[in-house]
């Protein structure tokens, strides 16, 4: 039973990293800084360094949202075999829909949802869970997306330029940017993976503590480290593709000064979460920065619309994904029958989702389309200017 769930939980940090490559990659592809195959190989190669760098979140994890008995954890294999199921499912739903959904409400959701309804409310630790889990999900993505904004603003102001004659903003190259979305994607990928690879770093822990293998209170071991973060990149270099296009042209058209200044501010709120143990969601951080970029640059629009999507499947994640672990659960309480047949079903829900994204395939060649995105908008203050006799031209983007 520990080994299946091993086993399921590297499937399911496999699946945290195709469904979390657009967090780091959706913007640098879509303004054409990087390649895509490129891109997400990087990506993948920066998961698994990130993941070397902490294990906060972890311990988190392992020794947080479930609570531990005196006589060891409350928990049970089977319980963490159902949460995972409930997990993984979501992910796949969510990624076949091409909603950047979070990959760790998705495993909290389930595991609660399971230990719920296999042993009680009792077993879950609330507190921990508003803590460390809740409330990092209400604030940080309206604080990464107000620093995107402002950051996109700053930006814009700073490399902006105006005709002495009429004082209209010039149309210049912003090709520094593009250049710098090497960087800031590349960090932002760090940062993942020092805070996404733990947390199955974390359920690996907690099986081997319910299985009497290792300490209450410990953390992970190498061997586990080194597993998930290879994991998660191998995830990561398959490329979440639906998503990449969703968070690379879905909310807003970004612009190179747009994507550095998101990338940045979701950079800094996953580091910072991850170095105080927040087990953060890196969609939804990454979601709220690229809206934000949307809003500050002057002529852009956010297609709200489809964040109001992405704001439902917030919304649902955490309770879908427990609805599916309780369920898995009640089954797999039942004994050994009950195991087989929830990892049969779970397989064939998986296999059937895979086979009807191939009815629509999206990958490198066809998730965003790059548009000459290094050109600056250019404005006008006058509502008209007069070119010649009886012609004008009017306000707005003239580039």
């Amino acid at each position: 039973m520990v080994a299946l769930v091993i086993s399921l939980a590297l499937f399911f940090d496999f699946t945290n990293g195709f469904h979390d490559t657009a967090n780091a990659m959706a913007t640098p592809i879509a303004t054409g800084a990087i390649k895509p195959k490129t891109a997400v190989a990087l990506a993948a190669v920066l998961n698994l360094v990130g993941a070397f760098l902490s294990t906060e979140v972890a311990k988190t994890v392992s020794g947080g949202i479930i609570r531990e008995g005196s006589d060891g954890i409350q928990i049970t294999p089977e319980i963490i075999f159902a949460g995972l199921m409930g997990a993984i499912l979501w992910n796949m739903i969510t990624w076949l829909k091409g909603l950047p959904s979070s990959s760790s409400h998705a495993l909290f959701g389930g595991l609660i949802g399971a230990a719920i309804a296999g042993i009680g409310i009792h077993s879950v630790n609330f507190e921990s869970l508003m803590q460390k889990v809740i409330l990092p999900a209400i604030f940080a993505p309206l604080i990464a997306g107000a620093v995107a904004y402002l950051c996109t603003r700053l930006a814009y102001a700073l490399t902006s330029r105006h005709d002495p004659e009429t004082g209209d903003k010039l149309t210049q190259k912003r090709g520094g940017f593009r250049t710098g979305q090497i960087f800031t994607s590349s960090l932002v990928a760090l940062a993942h993976g020092t805070n996404d690879a733990q947390k199955t770093m974390g359920i690996i822990t907690l099986v081997l503590i319910a299985a009497g293998t290792q300490d209450v209170g410990s953390g992970p071991q190498f061997w586990v480290i080194a597993a998930c973060a290879f994991a998660i990149a191998i995830g990561t270099y398959a490329g979440g593709w639906r998503i990449i296009r969703t968070m690379g042209s879905g909310l807003t058209d970004v612009k190179p000064a747009q994507g550095f200044a998101a990338e940045t501010s979701t950079a800094a709120a996953i580091l910072s979460s991850s170095h105080l143990g927040f087990a953060l969601s890196t969609t939804q951080v990454a979601s709220g920065s690229v809206i934000g970029s949307g809003l500050g640059r002057r002529g852009s629009s956010v297609r709200w619309g489809t964040a109001g999507r992405i704001a439902i499947g917030w919304l649902f994640t955490l309770p879908a994904a427990g609805i599916m672990g309780a369920l898995t659960a009640w089954l797999v309480m039942t004994g050994v029958v009950g195991i087989v047949l929830a990892a049969v079903a779970g397989t064939a829900a998986v296999l059937y989702m895979y086979l009807h994204s191939k009815r629509s395939h999206v990958s490198h060649h066809n998730a965003v389309e790059v548009e000459e995105a290094g050109q600056a908008v250019r404005f006008r203050k006058k509502k008209a200017i007069a070119v010649g006799r009886g012609n004008t031209k009017p306000k707005g983007d003239l580039s």
